[in-house]
């Protein structure tokens, strides 16, 4: 365990992975509770993050959690941003990897990456900023970014282009799941369900004149995009965007092809 005042010295380390200490688990030391490690100690972590938020949560929030001290919980993690960074690596386990081996289309497995890692940032809002606070070398952050690489290697793009491709895809999926995650916080902080939320807004929007012709205009886009419910709404924007996306990079790797072929 480091002593608090050893924790305020020390420069901040790259990564709790980098520590050279077991990653997860731990039996109970010096009299600590029996029923405490770190993969308990990770679970409610990520439980209260969920449940209270980033900005709410504390070490000693998380004792009272467990029901130990704050210094218990010192024992297996030594400082919030250990712990943190520990909670991040486990909601990337949450993620389903597709089989490289299936034989299935690279369009198909980028989508379902694709997917996942937006639902992952929906269900937990609180990790968009902890994604670009830490290096995210965790085991379960490692294997998803593993497996991206290789759907993207089976696009058939040249290797300079797979690292934009990548960029193109998934940040795009960081921004539209980050922004879809706090609107699903604001409607439940406001009580009222996605669509009441939105046509409450809307209606506001429209009534003010100075706004009339964005409304117009944001009018035009959604009635033509279709779709009864702002869920409805938003499935056909992801849909489209990755249609997109996916048409460019073949476009670039039919581009690339045709070079070639003309030496």
């Amino acid at each position: 365990m480091v002593r608090a005042a050893d924790r305020a010295k020390r420069p901040a380390r790259t990564s709790v992975w980098l520590e050279g200490k077991a990653p997860r688990g731990g039996s109970a030391r010096g009299g600590q509770p029996s029923s405490l490690d770190r993969d308990r100690i990770t679970e409610v972590t990520v439980r209260l993050l969920d449940a209270e938020g980033l900005a709410k949560f504390s070490m000693r929030r998380l004792a009272a959690e467990l029901n130990v001290t704050a210094m218990s919980v010192y024992w297996y993690v030594d400082t919030k941003d250990d712990l943190l960074e520990l909670a991040l690596d486990a909601v990337f386990g949450e993620l389903e990897l597709p089989d490289p081996e299936s034989g299935e289309d690279w369009r198909e497995q980028l989508r379902a990456l694709a997917v996942g890692y937006r639902a992952l940032l929906v269900r937990h809002p609180w990790v968009s900023p902890l994604v670009g606070t830490f290096l995210n070398i965790g085991p379960h952050s490692m294997a998803f970014s593993l497996r991206v690489q290789e759907v993207v290697r089976n696009t058939g793009l040249s290797l300079r282009r797979q690292s934009g491709a990548i960029s193109a895809v998934f940040q795009w999926v960081y921004g539209f799941g980050t922004i879809e995650g706090h609107f699903v916080q604001r409607c439940a902080s406001a009580g009222m369900t996605q669509d009441e939320y939105f046509h409450q807004a809307m209606s506001t929007f429209s009534g003010h004149p100075q706004f009339a012709e964005n409304y117009e205009s944001a009018a035009g886009l959604m009635e033509a995009r279709g779709g009864d419910t702002v869920e409805e709404m938003r499935e056909r924007d992801f849909s489209v965007a990755f249609e997109l996306l996916v048409a460019g990079i073949e476009s670039v790797v039919a581009r690339e092809a045709l070079r070639e072929a003309d030496g």
